[in-house]
């Protein structure tokens, strides 16, 4: 059944006897076990159920609760059922013109919680679908339960009345605790990563000229910022926002469809890219983080595409190196695992986020046995020989 774990260890407290009166159906039966389940509550007492015991019915409609269910005690009479009880409450939504305490739910819980500590015994009676408890049955309790609803409309079914008492019960025992949690964000994104997806975000809506009239752009400028000021978003929540900027600025020519970014935009991918890794695993940067690198692999820049395309070619390498792979929780910009060498590519005018991520990123490789070389992207596009000949020669770096 939905929200059902069974891996998941139950939590069952010692609460109060749950006893049904001469219940009719087993359906009913059945459903009272259900939800004495969701709120921890275990010791199930019937007395003279009138289709008899056990009840397939019944099994049915407990949706799983059949370990209560197995447990059930039969008893001929209510005196029989309540004896060992040192707390008995009656619930009932009518009065009963008897000089004892008429408490709610909560107040009950409260009482149950108190008595049990002491090691006593505390029992809850249910009485009949059609017409509750008599008034015999009603003496035999030093409280009687009655829940706060409409007056004119005060009928619950068995089921809920159980639900109801358990609920509250399981509420106080437990402290209110709740099954889960909204998950653990990341960290809080910086005012650097704020700010170039900001200024990525302007840059595009420049170039569909949004931002106008020109006397409104400082206004249009300064509200926009405050959305996402106002957002408190993380690291991950920039990327995420990055991504949809990115994907909708290239829809009118995507890198799907042979349109890149221009070296612009790619240094920003760069330097979120950094920024998110930087001294993280890359399991913790989920999605995003790789599909940032997928970004970079479709939108290389000249120097990248030529050192590429040679690599590809040059019959020392051939077919031994790969870009923007993952090794570890680290994404070099080539790497052969063959020969365990990751070639980094130094851009002009990258940001200290960048270099601070590959002096890290370069620490980390050599230790697990990669070569590492630095190569610089002027130097690439203005003479790439000596550039493979560095990648080929073991020691060069």
């Amino acid at each position: 059944m939905s929200g059902t774990d069974r891996t998941k260890t139950p939590v069952t407290p010692d609460g109060p006897i749950v006893i049904l009166v001469e219940p009719q159906l087993g359906e009913n039966i059945g459903m009272a076990a259900r939800a004495m389940g969701n709120f921890g509550l275990t010791r199930l007492r019937l007395v003279k159920p009138r289709d008899g015991w056990p009840s397939m019915s019944a099994q049915r409609a407990a949706a799983g609760a059949d370990h209560i269910l197995t447990a059930v005690e039969l008893f001929d009479s209510v005196e029989a059922a309540v004896a060992d009880c040192s707390l008995l409450f009656a619930t009932s939504a009518r009065a009963h013109d008897q000089a004892k305490p008429v408490v709610g739910p909560e107040a009950a819980a409260r009482e149950t919680i108190g008595e049990t500590a002491k090691g006593g015994t505390v029992g809850i009676l249910f009485g009949r679908e059609r017409w509750g408890l008599q008034n015999e049955e009603v003496a035999l309790a030093g409280r009687i339960v009655t829940f706060p609803v409409n007056p004119a409309f005060a009928s619950l079914n068995l089921a809920q009345a159980v639900l109801l008492m358990g609920y509250e019960w399981f509420k106080h025992a437990t402290g209110g605790a709740l099954p889960h949690a909204m998950p653990e964000r990341s960290e809080r994104a910086s005012s650097y990563q704020m700010q170039t997806f900001f200024d990525n975000l302007v840059a595009e809506l420049d170039k569909v000229e949004f931002l106008r009239p020109p006397e409104k752009r400082d206004v249009m400028l300064v509200n926009l910022r405050n959305i996402f000021s106002r957002m408190e978003p993380t690291k991950q929540d920039m990327h995420t926002l990055h991504g949809v900027v990115m994907a909708i600025a290239e829809g009118r020519k995507g890198p799907a469809n042979g349109g890149v970014l221009d070296g612009e935009g790619a240094t920003r991918l760069r330097a979120l890219l950094a920024e998110h890794s930087d001294g993280r695993a890359q399991s913790d940067s989920g999605g995003s983080v790789r599909g940032l690198a997928r970004l970079l692999r479709r939108n290389p820049t000249d120097a990248e595409r030529l050192l590429w395309q040679a690599l590809k070619t040059d019959r020392r390498f051939a077919a031994q190196f790969k870009r923007q792979t993952p090794v570890g929780r680290h994404i070099p910009d080539f790497v052969s695992f063959v020969r365990r060498i990751a070639v980094e590519i130094v851009h002009e005018g990258e940001n200290e986020s960048v270099a601070r991520d590959r002096i890290a990123r370069k620490a980390w490789l050599e230790a697990r046995g990669y070569r590492v070389c630095f190569l610089h992207a002027g130097d690439i596009e203005q003479d790439l020989a000596p550039q493979l000949d560095r990648i080929a020669a073991p020691g060069s770096d």
